[in-house]
């Protein structure tokens, strides 16, 4: 199956394995979603994130999802902004806060894909991919 825009298809599973209070969600693994995972790990989104190699030779991103007390989940909303139809860019004075601080924007930038706040520290604007709250 192929995917036209696969990090819309990694919120999505996101939030879908989240309404369903599943422990973990899999996903087809690249590069740009490994970036993702690590930057929704650093901000206490998800528990953790990891390849796994499974036996007929794919390999996929396993995310451990986070609740909170009383099963609720720690990602409430998760939104793509820039589609592949509609790119969005955004310059560092443009740059969203999400839920006043609460959320988070993530950028791709000429310095890696970051976090709202990474890219306000660094100066620097990018594409807006997706917001999380």
């Amino acid at each position: 199956m192929s995917l036209n825009d696969p990090i819309a298809d990694m919120l999505t599973r996101l939030r879908n394995a989240c309404a369903s209070k599943h422990r973990r969600v899999d996903m087809p693994v690249s590069n740009i979603k490994i970036e993702i995972a690590r930057i929704l790990k650093e901000n206490a989104f998800i528990q953790d994130y990891r390849t796994v190699d499974l036996e007929d030779g794919k390999t996929i991103l396993r995310v451990i999802l986070k609740y909170a007390h009383g099963g609720q989940s720690v990602i409430r909303q998760a939104r793509r902004v820039s589609t592949p139809g509609l790119r969005k860019y955004v310059g560092v004075s443009e740059i969203p806060r999400v839920r006043n601080g609460l959320g988070m924007a993530i950028l791709s930038t000429s310095k890696g894909i970051m976090s709202d706040r990474d890219a306000r520290s660094a100066n620097t604007g990018g594409e807006l991919l997706a917001l999380v709250w």
